[in-house]
């Protein structure tokens, strides 16, 4: 596939990017230089080559779920701005 101007223009404008002459020009060379590479790594036997999936061998390596530090609901109604006895006041957001 050849990189032409028209279809740098496509894709800038499906990018939403307006590009000057100039980096039209530069855009051409960089997608060619992209395609080439490519095409190039496409000449690669990798058939007997397993897909990589993920980087190491660890399968499902969680922490352990430990309750480090509890407070009160007392405690928590000090850190809002506004409260009542038992609830955070907050502006309303849904109007009806």
């Amino acid at each position: 596939m050849t990189i032409d101007k028209e279809t740098v223009d496509k894709i800038a404008h499906l990018a939403r990017l307006e590009l000057s002459a100039g980096e039209t020009d530069e855009m051409i060379k960089d997608m060619s230089k992209i395609l080439d590479f490519m095409a190039k790594l496409n000449e690669i036997d990798t058939s007997g080559v397993e897909p990589l999936v993920y980087m190491t061998d660890e399968v499902n390596v969680l922490r352990e779920d430990v309750v480090n530090q509890q407070i009160t609901h007392e405690e928590a109604l000090l850190n809002a701005p506004k409260h009542d006895d038992d609830y955070f006041l907050v502006a309303k957001v849904i109007e009806k």
